[in-house]
Order: C-alpha cells, then sequence, then structure tokens
C-alpha cells in the first residue's frame, strides 16, 4: 500500500461532471490499496471571477481582503468532491488549508509555505477516509488567511507530499505530461517520459505553464517523486496503466534519465524590459535600483549591465508585463536622483526564450548554435542570460514563435532520444 497525493486543476474539476469523474479515480485508487490524499483548485474560471469582483469593489484590492475573497473558490470544489465521494460509497473529508494547519509567512497574494502540520491527515487516512484539501491556500501565524499565487496549488500539493512523506506526487492537469516545447507552437513537440529536476525547475522559472516554480523547488528539495499527467483519460484505467503514464519528475542520476544535451525549449510572452540608461557608474547603484524593486514585492529576472563610459553605465532588467508599471512607478520615486530626465526607458513588446538540458554541463557549444539559429533566421537579440544548463535570450515578440520552432527543430526535439545523436 502506497501514500499517493492527487493534485487536481480548475479544468479537471470545472463542472459537475468532471468532479465525478475525479471521485471516480481516487476510488479506483483506494480499491487499489492506496491511501490517497486529494489536492484540488477552484473550478476553471472561479478565481478570475472572484479576483474581477474584488476589482469592481477596488481598483487595487487590499491584498489581506483579496486573499480571503480568491480562497472560497476552493472551498466550494472540496466540498464538492467530498460530496461527489460519499455518492459513491467512499469515506472523504474536506479540509482548507488553515484547517490542516497550512502555515505561511504573511506575503498575502504571494505567501510561502513555512510548515504543515499532518498529524489531522493522518488519523483520517488511517480511518479510510480520502483526505480533500484545498490548495493554493493557507493562514499566517495570525490566522489570517494567506493565498500562494498563481499555480498555488501545485505548491500545496508537493509540499503536502513532503510533509507526509508519499510515495509519489500525480499532478492531474488536461495535458498528457511534459513537452519538449508547447505544442500549440510546435506541433511535433514530443512529451517526455522522464524529466530531471533541474531541467524543469528552469522550465518552469522560464515560462513553462505546466507546474509552478515553487512546487518544483519543493519536490527537488524534499525528494518527491512527482508526476504529471491526464485528468481527462477514462477515471476507470487501471492504476497500473495510470502510475506509469505521463511524464514522471525524477532525479539527474535516475537511469531512465534522457541522456540528451537540450531537453526543452521553454518561453514566456509575459516579460517586459526596464533600461536605465547613463546612470552613475558607482559603487551600490544596482542595490540602489534594484533593492527598491525587491522592497516592492516585484520579481526581477534576467540583468545586464554594460561596461561604463565617461563614469556612466546602462542598467536594463526584465520583470513580468503586469508588473511594469508598478516597476516604473517604484524606480521614479526611490531612484529619480540617479537618472537623466526621461531616463527610463521600457520596452512590453519582448519574449523569453530559453533552451533548457542537463547534458548542456558537458556539451560546449549550445549557445553558439542558438545565435547561429536565430542569425539565420534573421532575430536579433536583445539580452542573454545563462546557466549551467540554460542558456535565456530575449528577443522582440513578434519572433518569438518563429525563434522556438526553430530552436525545437534544429537541437532534435521532435525525434525520440534512441534516434538522436
Amino acid at each position: 500500500m502506497a501514500l499517493i497525493v492527487q493534485k487536481y486543476g480548475g479544468t479537471s474539476v470545472g463542472s459537475v461532471e468532471r468532479i465525478k469523474n475525479v471521485a471516480r479515480r481516487i476510488a479506483k485508487w483506494q480499491n487499489a490499496g492506496h491511501q490517497v490524499v486529494v489536492v484540488v483548485s477552484a473550478m476553471s474560471g472561479e478565481t478570475n471571477r472572484l479576483i474581477g469582483l474584488a476589482k469592481e469593489i477596488q481598483k487595487n484590492p487590499d491584498p489581506r481582503e483579496l486573499d480571503v475573497v480568491a480562497s472560497t473558490g476552493e472551498q466550494v470544489t472540496i466540498g464538492l468532491l467530498s460530496m461527489a465521494l460519499k455518492a459513491i460509497g467512499k469515506k472523504a473529508k474536506s479540509y482548507t488549508g488553515p484547517q490542516v494547519r497550512v502555515l505561511t509567512d504573511s506575503a498575502y497574494t504571494k505567501a510561502r509555505i513555512r510548515e504543515i502540520d499532518a498529524h489531522r491527515i493522518r488519523n483520517d487516512l488511517e480511518e479510510g477516509n480520502a483526505v480533500i484539501v484545498a490548495g493554493f491556500q493557507g493562514c499566517d501565524e495570525d490566522g489570517n488567511i494567506t493565498t500562494l499565487g498563481r499555480g498555488g496549488s501545485d505548491t500545496s500539493a508537493v509540499a503536502l507530499a513532503a510533509a507526509l512523506k508519499a510515495d509519489e506526487c500525480l499532478i492531474f492537469t488536461d495535458v498528457d505530461g511534459i513537452y519538449t516545447t508547447d505544442p500549440r507552437v510546435v506541433s511535433d513537440a514530443r512529451r517526455m517520459d522522464v524529466v530531471a529536476f533541474e531541467e524543469i525547475l528552469e522550465m518552469a522559472s522560464l515560462g513553462s505553464k505546466v507546474l509552478q516554480i515553487r512546487s518544483v523547488e519543493f519536490a527537488g528539495k524534499y525528494k518527491v517523486p512527482t508526476r504529471v499527467l491526464s485528468s481527462l483519460t477514462d477515471p476507470d484505467i487501471p492504476v497500473e496503466q495510470e502510475a506509469n503514464s505521463g511524464t514522471l519528475i525524477t532525479f539527474e542520476e535516475d537511469p531512465k534519465m534522457e541522456k540528451v544535451v537540450v531537453s526543452g525549449i521553454a518561453f514566456s510572452r509575459d516579460e517586459a524590459k526596464i533600461t536605465l540608461p547613463h546612470v552613475p557608474d558607482i559603487p551600490g547603484i544596482a542595490y540602489k535600483i534594484l533593492g527598491s524593486i525587491a522592497e516592492a514585492n516585484i520579481e526581477v529576472d534576467m540583468i545586464v549591465q554594460n561596461a561604463a563610459k565617461n563614469g556612466l553605465t546602462d542598467f536594463s532588467f526584465t520583470v513580468n508585463r503586469n508588473e511594469l508599471d508598478k516597476a516604473i512607478a517604484v524606480i521614479e520615486k526611490e531612484v529619480s536622483p540617479y537618472l537623466e530626465e526621461g531616463g527610463i526607458l521600457s520596452d512590453a513588446s519582448i519574449a523569453k526564450i530559453s533552451c533548457v538540458g542537463i547534458g548542456m554541463r558537458s556539451h560546449a557549444g549550445v549557445a553558439a548554435k542558438m545565435f547561429k539559429i536565430l542569425a539565420e533566421e534573421n532575430i536579433n537579440i536583445k539580452m542573454i542570460s545563462t546557466s549551467e544548463i540554460r542558456t535565456s535570450i530575449i528577443v522582440d515578440e513578434k519572433y518569438m514563435e518563429l525563434a522556438v520552432r526553430a530552436l525545437h527543430k534544429a537541437f532534435g526535439l521532435d525525434k525520440a532520444p534512441s534516434s538522436m545523436e
């Protein structure tokens, strides 16, 4: 008997019929002798609807009260799913994040999990219950409701799996696994059977929407075997078949790991670039600029500082496109003494593209090949960032799909690993 944590996203529980199918799937795993903890999101579209209501009341909703509102979507789902299980003769108990005691910090709308009290869940499992937990939410030390940010239910699931020492965490989605890139952009994108934690961590941070980055961080830190698979298959397919479907996120040393140089191409349209031209090239200038951005809880991605000339330098960085106006406002307020008149340049029509693969550690020339391919397509590169297993670039958004298709083909990602050089 294994302890399995299952997570179902908004599309998977998007209607009463789909909730009933999820209940049948859970019952199947229980009938096979497994203990099952289930983490669910709000029904598809519900969180957006709730946030929209909040913005009708207050243009920039108070973060604490917004979390109170946004967290209610999951509460509906856990109740409905528990009812669906009971309707087919199964024992089930539902819990909100605060009821479980998912303790977080107090960073409303972007809270981070500090610890989880798994005692109540363990007792319910021993009594034969399927335990249904609201994802995306927790509470701080003062009992205030907090949410974990977009995609937070993934983080809730993997964190619970770590706390419970689960045998595996199954992330059920509306896709059948993790692909070499988005199949909507590249029609011959290939589903990977196995991918390393490091690779999926990079891909999640670089724009891949399959998993939230913090869920991958939890999986890697606590070594939780995690599998991404489809919830839209027949809920009655055999457990043995389902348990080996989708994509397994595992460790680099796993013998099943595909030994390829580049495993996937990630991209993000949600980028915006800010450039501060001719700022003083003095000690502490980077901290002065980015420190104020960090204090405003704005995440910075790629950073480039040019060589100094005449005591001045150009400083560029990227932020999420939705936070561009906020970032500019912070700079105008905090960094204005260092700026020339009209000295904030911004560009919200860019995209980030990244080649990712653990094989890049032992293979030289990946970046050079990437640049050559883009040059042949006459695509200009605006910024470059690298790590051991990743090379990222910024290009004009209008060239993003062309660049992704060209790179995907050039690195042979449309071919099965056995047929690749």
